[in-house]
This record gives structure tokens, C-alpha cells and sequence, in this order.
């Protein structure tokens, strides 16, 4: 459904995104993944027919975004981060214009619009001024106006910021409602929204994609390696070297709180290097050593954990290169540009 292939935008001598590929199946919820200010909103952008592209192209539905702009623009709902909303009209009022100028029949306006409101919760809320609604319901109007003319893609950028964890919570579940029937590119930075919300993950950092995947296989791949917490209390002098024999142990770390006139209590944190469950003999050792077992905690790779591994190793890389020199006031992701050839409509 949606296709993209080596595209980047060049501004000045700052590239905002480089070389960035990704699609994005029928009826599937892709999260575009990034720290703020590593070119989601730009790619957004893109995708939309807002700004073009400097190389590269982008199709969706087949359409190729910048040669034939109107036809994807018939065939996405797109929500920026501010939603683009007529404060002063009522909320049933807002979808009409929308759905008119969105080239919805005049005979299926009125019933696409109720549908809409219907999707989104929005019902009681039909005849109210959209500047009296709290900013969750606000929210909600905006993605009815990217979905009232039925589209086959959706596009949302950073649909829940600045929601509360109950606004979260529903617009969440109104966003996996539509997979099936539409193909949505959710982009965020709130790691919860990935795991709990998308089919696939596409990780963005510095304009570059760096991973695609599914949540479950980026966290047993990348950070494949999950472990152990334990608690102990006695001498455990024999102990660390016959876990370091141990198949499956890659890393030991051991804090110990010495008090006075008790016996020494260790907190140790065992890292494997394998899927294969190795609790049991770590227990059957400490208590062969005569030791004290007072918690025994499996702990296992997140979702965050990866996108951490995987900013820093890129940053990394980034540090060994020569850097490209910018105004401390240029913003890569909302940039001013004056006499820009490649912005022209």
C-alpha cells in the first residue's frame, strides 16, 4: 500500500532525511519511531504531498506522492500534530466542510460524517464548537477529518501529545479499530504507543531508518539477551566463579550491602546470551553452595531497551563522522526556508 524507497530532503547543506526506505502492508499499523528531531514529521510531510522530496519517491495505493500528488491526496487521511481545526464551527459542521472539499458526494456526506463521528466517539458531541471541547475530544476530530471520505491510508503524526493516560488510552484503541480496513503510519516517539498499538516498527535516528521489524522480534533479536535478578545472602566467594562456567551467562554483575552483624546480602544481575531457560541450574548452584536464594526474578528485553541499543550504537557511528555545521537556531524538523527551489508547489 504504501512504498518508499531512498527518499530524503536536503536543506542547505542539513539533511533532514537521508536515504530512508520503508512500506507498509494493506490493513497494517506501522510506528515510525524516533527521538524528537529525527525526521518523522518530515517524512510525514512527504508522504502527505505537503513538501516534496529532494531524491528518492514515494507511492501510496500505487500513486506516485510527487507526480501525481491530487490522486494520493484523494486516497490518504492525514493528521499533523496540531490538528487542523475551525474552532468556531460545530463539530458536525467541521466533518461537512471537510468531507466537501475532500470530494465526498453530496448524496454520502452526510451519512460518511456520521459514520465518522461514530468511529470517533463523537456522537454527543455533534453540535458543540470545537474550541469548547477538551483537547482529547479535539483530537478525535481530527482523525474523523482524515478518515469522513473513507480513505485506504492513514497517516498520524504523534497522535496522542500532550493527551492524558485516559485521552491515551482511547484514542489508542480508536486507532487499532481502523488497521484492517485502512493502512495507518503512526509516528511517535512514547515507545508504549509502538508496543501496544502497531503491527511493525520502522526506528528513525538522525534521518536514517536503522531498523524494521515487528516489536517481538526488534526485543528478541536486537536485544536478544534477557536474565536475571537475584538476591543471596551468604559467602558467595565459590559462587561467581562456577556462574561464570555456567552455559548461557554472558555478563555478571554483583552489589553487595554489608551490615553490621549480619551476614552479607548480595544483589546480582545475571545477563544470558540465549533463549534457553537456565533458571533452574542457577538455583540448583546457589543452594548447593549452602547460600541463601531470597528473590529470583527473570527479567527480559523491552521494547525500550532495544531503541536505546540502537540510538546509542548509531550515535556512535554518527560521532566518527565529520559533522555538517548548522545555525544553533535551525530546526530539522520545522525548517524555515526562504527561495528553496525544491518547496515549489
Amino acid at each position: 500500500m504504501i512504498e518508499v524507497e531512498h527518499l530524503s530532503k536536503i536543506y542547505g547543506a542539513t539533511a533532514a532525511i537521508q536515504d530512508v526506505d520503508f512500506s507498509v502492508e494493506s490493513g497494517e499499523i506501522l510506528g515510525f519511531l524516533g527521538p524528537n528531531g529525527a525526521g518523522k514529521t518530515t517524512t510525514m510531510r512527504i508522504l502527505s504531498g505537503y513538501i516534496p522530496a529532494t531524491t528518492g519517491t514515494a507511492k501510496i495505493a500505487g500513486y506516485d506522492v510527487h507526480e501525481q500528488s491530487m490522486e494520493v491526496r484523494r486516497r490518504i487521511g492525514y493528521l499533523p500534530e496540531t490538528p487542523p481545526l475551525y474552532p468556531d464551527m460545530t463539530v458536525e459542521g467541521f466533518l461537512l466542510f471537510v468531507a466537501r472539499i475532500k470530494g465526498v458526494v453530496a448524496g454520502d456526506r452526510v451519512s460518511r460524517v456520521n459514520w465518522a463521528m461514530e468511529r470517533c466517539q463523537l456522537g454527543d458531541k455533534r453540535k458543540v464548537l470545537i474550541r469548547k471541547l477538551s483537547k482529547g475530544y479535539k483530537q478525535r476530530v481530527g482523525i474523523a477529518q482524515a478518515i469522513v471520505h473513507d480513505p485506504p491510508a492513514i497517516i498520524l503524526d504523534e497522535p496522542t501529545v500532550g493527551l492524558d493516560p485516559k485521552q491515551i488510552i482511547e484514542v489508542r484503541n480508536l486507532i487499532k479499530s481502523l488497521a484492517g480496513e485502512h493502512t495507518i503510519i503512526l509516528s511517535t516517539h512514547i515507545l508504549p504507543e509502538v508496543s501496544m498499538t502497531c503491527d511493525r516498527v520502522t526506528i528513525i535516528n538522525r534521518g536514517k531508518v536503522i531498523a524494521t521489524d515487528t516489536p517481538d522480534n526488534l526485543m528478541s533479536h536486537l536485544t536478544a539477551r534477557g536474565g536475571y535478578e537475584l538476591e543471596i545472602e551468604g559467602d558467595i566467594s565459590h559462587l561467581e566463579p562456577r556462574l561464570n562456567e555456567m552455559s548461557g551467562i554472558a555478563k555478571i554483575e554483583i552489589n553487595s550491602d554489608l551490615k553490621d552483624n549480619e551476614e552479607q546480602r548480595h544483589f546480582i544481575n545475571l545477563t544470558t546470551d540465549s533463549d534457553r531457560e537456565i533458571g533452574k541450574d542457577i538455583a540448583a548452584l546457589i543452594i548447593s553452595q549452602g547460600l541463601g536464594l531470597y528473590e529470583m526474578r527473570r527479567t527480559r528485553a523491552s521494547l525500550e531497551d532495544v531503541f536505546l541499543e540502537l540510538i546509542t550504537e548509531e550515535s556512535s557511528i554518527e560521532t566518527q563522522e565529520t559533522p555538517v555545521e548548522t545555525s544553533d537556531n535551525f530546526d530539522i524538523e520545522n525548517p524555515v526556508v526562504i527561495n528553496d527551489s525544491d518547496d515549489t508547489n
